[in-house]
């Protein structure tokens, strides 16, 4: 026999079936258009009851950005490890399965990271900073960059981040997954890391 489920394991799955449920609902339309009623009926709950897991719509919105972006990270941790021309394009190959697998949670991040509900807004900005200071922290620490200043280290940072951002909203585009299409967004985007690494090795900090 199964134990019962204890009431900390009730509300973590509850609170999940939430967030399920309002990606369902966000793959053809915005956050801002979600009502609290029509979130707590996609997880099978009245709406009173969606109180006890979040305390608004736009902390569940929150909520959803912190998911995403922790599997985003766990993603470009291969990049922030050895960001050289070598690790590119298996940095690349595990953004690609990873949109694939969380097209749900990627199109929420890439619809709402410049429009609709501030909070959402404000915390996908706050992650994506985030990701770029850890990437400084580590491009500092490489032999070849010590003598870098800071700022040179975020700029850099900021343009590897970009690059993958922008790759995953043009996968997202992509008509038919696995195709040529697909295939030349990854080659596209491998091409601007390179471009992006080979110049970080030419790049005197010292000039502006």
């Amino acid at each position: 026999m199964t134990e019962p489920e204890s009431r900390a394991e009730r509300k973590e799955r509850t609170r999940q079936a939430l967030l399920d449920g309002t990606l369902e609902l966000l793959e053809e339309r915005s956050f801002a258009s979600l009502s609290l009623r029509e979130v707590a009926r996609s997880a099978g709950i009245v709406p009173t009851a969606f109180y006890r897991h979040f305390a608004s719509m736009d902390e569940l919105g929150v909520a959803l950005v912190e998911d995403g972006m922790r599997m985003l990270r766990r993603m470009l941790r291969e990049a922030r490890r050895d960001p050289s021309t070598k690790s590119a394009s298996v940095s690349l190959d595990i953004l690609l399965r990873q949109v694939r697998a969380h097209e749900g949670e990627f199109r929420f991040l890439s619809r709402e990271r410049y429009g609709g509900v501030t909070e959402v807004r404000r915390a996908i900005a706050a992650e994506l900073r985030l990701f770029a200071s850890e990437l400084t922290i580590d491009l500092s620490r490489m032999p070849a960059l010590a003598s870098w200043e800071v700022e040179d280290l975020e700029m850099a940072a900021d343009l590897i981040v970009g690059v993958m951002m922008s790759t995953v909203i043009d996968l997202l585009e992509v008509d038919h997954p696995g195709g040529r299409e697909e295939r030349a967004v990854i080659d596209r985007a491998e091409r601007q890391l390179r471009l992006v690494m080979i110049g970080m090795g030419g790049w005197h900090p010292t000039t502006r």
